[in-house]
């Protein structure tokens, strides 16, 4: 098992340094380490070996190491390790809302949080996790159970290509509504947030003109055969 640390961690701590929000970013941090270790229950009750652990800016990411076995067992266009992916992806919002949830519960039946302030920003804080993570952006959750979803209805190929549409689509939305939302919160930490999402966005587009590439040549070397035959 590996350990790596995405050095604009280091950036992200002194933007919010500077604009006076420190705090909240360390919040953040820990429960966005917490959604991390959902995704982590569910892969050890699903029986995966963690192989990679890397720090980013936004919380904590893990790589599971997979076994071939694992694609033995077919479901529909796709495999069981397909349904196991999405359960995992999905296991790290839920984390968050259950997180929500109990707070609310706990405070409705009467118990008193001595820190208001920080009792506010731990459900602003799950909740942002939650919906930022369910956004359908590739490689975000909720654009990794879209893509593992689509891989068992239309194949590994039509997946990636309606994955990869969709989460340019919504990236481009999401940076023109935060556009808008700068200019009234006026808090520059968006436009750090949104860049990082473009260069998560721009990796992941590397990765598939790749993939079409390999597809291409696999593609003519097989036409080739054919008319060979």
């Amino acid at each position: 098992m590996s350990l790596k640390i995405d050095l604009k961690i280091f950036l992200f701590l002194l933007l919010f340094l500077i604009t006076s929000q420190f705090e909240i970013y360390i919040i953040v941090m820990i429960f966005a380490i917490i959604h991390e270790l959902g995704h982590l229950l569910a892969g050890v009750i699903l029986k995966f070996k963690v192989e990679e652990i890397k720090l980013t800016p936004m919380g904590v990411r893990l790589q599971f190491k997979i076994e071939n076995r694992e694609y033995n067992k077919k479901v529909k266009k796709g495999n069981l390790l397909n349904v196991k992916k999405a359960i995992i992806a999905i296991a790290g919002p839920i984390t968050n809302l259950v997180i929500l949830i109990v707070l609310i519960i706990l405070k409705n039946i009467g118990l008193n949080f001595t820190n208001t302030y920080i009792y506010q920003i731990i459900i602003y804080s799950n909740l942002l996790i939650a919906i930022f993570n369910l956004l359908p952006i590739y490689p975000m959750d909720g654009g990794r159970v879209i893509n593992e979803i689509l891989k068992i209805m239309v194949g590994n190929k039509k997946a990636y290509k309606i994955t990869y549409i969709l989460s340019k689509t919504m990236l481009i939305i999401l940076t023109a509504i935060s556009s808008i939302a700068i200019l009234y919160l006026e808090n520059i930490a968006i436009v750090f947030i949104i860049m990082y999402l473009w260069c998560l966005e721009l990796q992941e587009i590397r990765k598939y003109n790749k993939r079409k590439n390999i597809e291409k040549i696999i593609e003519e070397v097989e036409n080739g055969r054919h008319n060979m035959v």
